[in-house]
């Protein structure tokens, strides 16, 4: 005799599908677009290759996926009951994704010497030694 569960429909609840979570999760606009994601390929669960959108995932899964200009590593940490605020959706995982390099910050004002348009300083030394002649 097999071993039933006590209840289906909380094996059910523990996992969910692919596309449908990362909507939950507002990694993505809709779950065409969720679908669309998982089905080009890059997509991988447990550094397996998500091939299908239908795949069920459960907390303690981890993402590695391509979004915008960086990769994101994302650790599931619940399924999604319904796409809520922001907020909500944050808590279904944990970003484990290093951190954006960030862009060096031109200092305001400051240019290499001879490039571009004299400054006011330059012009005034221009207008002086015109003045002499």
């Amino acid at each position: 005799m097999t071993a039933r569960p006590e209840d289906p429909a909380a094996e059910t609840a523990a996992t969910q599908r692919l596309d449908r979570w990362l909507w939950f999760a507002r990694f993505v606009k809709s779950r065409t677009l969720a679908a669309k994601l998982v089905a080009s390929g890059k997509i991988r669960v447990n550094r397996e290759r998500a091939q299908k959108a239908s795949r069920l995932v459960r907390a303690g899964d981890v993402l590695t996926f391509p979004l915008g200009s960086h990769i994101r590593v994302i650790k599931i940490l619940a399924p999604g009951t319904r796409r809520g605020p922001a907020s909500e959706a944050q808590r279904l995982y944990e970003d484990l994704s290093p951190p954006a390099p960030a862009a060096p910050k031109p200092e305001a004002g400051e240019r290499d010497k001879g490039a571009g348009r004299p400054t006011k300083a330059d012009r005034r030394q221009i207008d002086r030694l015109k003045s002499t002649e």
